[in-house]
């Protein structure tokens, strides 16, 4: 598929990639969105709180909704898309990955990038439970990342399933993992660094004995956290085996149902690897916008309606 030339203008002052991004995390505000929360059970004895939110009139459209990391399903870009979709007719549940809900998850893993177990889990739960026919996928940043591996790892994606939206996605984790190490990501490195580190220490807390004193103060940076933590929680040997095996790049040429891809050049998250040209060149079903401005999810636009809300709504309207 050729690469989507894109029509996102942003407004003069958020062309700067950190301005939009900080913004857009730490200042946009998404009101009157009701949520209703549902609690389900996971395979392993753990459990997933759901934040559904719904269209006026009855519908048999639904998107699911995945956020970012240490995000949950009340941040803006999560509120802000469901309050478009149920305006259009489009129910929307919202995924709070584990220990992302407000409530600790029960087990010492938690969630990551590449747990599309918990999303396959997520999918069952709604085809069995309620009656959608159409059911789009929309994840962002590692949600995103964790939308394209779901999609491209497997050959029996349900035929319910219609699109998939992945917005600013790390699609090569190692990659991402290199630019967030860098000296201007250091105040959003450190950022999520603190809060990763704030719910380890309660995890450490409640599950003694599987992560020692000495384990948890050699964590210094991101990736540290990942060796020390994410990979040996999730079975993985480090962070790199992490990283290789989770990032959903090597799986895109398998995707098989239409995908749209928003990377914006500017966001200082992505690595090169990042931007898939060649994939999106040789797979009819993958979709690859990249923007010249947005930063990480701050592709600010009119009305308070982001950009990739809008090419959301857009896109899943143009295979229906």
């Amino acid at each position: 598929m050729p690469i989507v030339e894109s029509k996102y203008k942003a407004p003069y002052f958020f062309r700067n990639g950190f301005v939009s991004t900080v913004y857009s995390g730490l200042v946009r505000r998404v009101k009157n969105v009701v949520q209703e929360r549902e609690l389900i059970q996971l395979p392993d004895g753990d459990f997933l709180d759901l934040d559904w939110s719904f269209s006026k009139e009855k519908t048999n459209k639904l998107i699911v909704l995945l956020h970012g990391l240490e995000g949950h399903a009340q941040r803006p870009y999560i509120t802000g898309t469901a309050k478009l979709f149920n305006t259009n007719n489009i129910d929307a549940v919202a995924v709070n990955f584990r220990g992302c809900s407000g409530t600790p998850n029960l087990k010492f893993r938690s969630y990551h990038s590449g747990a599309t177990e918990d999303l396959e889990a997520v999918i069952q739960h709604v085809l069995e439970q309620k009656s959608y026919t159409r059911i789009y996928i929309k994840g962002i940043s590692l949600g995103g990342n964790m939308v394209l591996k779901y999609i491209g790892e497997r050959d029996d994606v349900p035929n319910q399933i219609k699109a998939v939206i992945a917005v600013s996605v790390p699609c090569s984790l190692k990659g991402s993992s290199g630019e967030l190490h860098k000296m201007n990501n250091i105040l959003f490195h450190n950022n999520f660094k603190k809060h990763l580190l704030k719910n380890l220490k309660e995890k450490k807390t409640q599950h003694s004995g599987k992560l020692s004193d000495k384990e948890f103060n050699s964590i210094k940076t991101l990736k540290d956290f990942d060796d020390v933590y994410t990979s040996k929680a999730h079975g993985f040997k480090d962070a790199f085996d992490y990283y290789e095996k989770s990032s959903s790049l090597q799986f895109l040429s398998n995707i098989k149902i239409p995908t749209l891809l928003i990377n914006a050049l500017n966001d200082s998250f992505l690595s090169p690897e990042c931007f898939p040209v060649k994939e999106a060149k040789h797979n009819p079903n993958l979709h690859l916008e990249m923007p010249k401005y947005g930063g990480h999810v701050g592709f600010i636009d009119r009305k308070n309606i982001y950009y990739n809300e809008k090419r959301a709504l857009e896109f899943i309207s143009s295979v229906n």
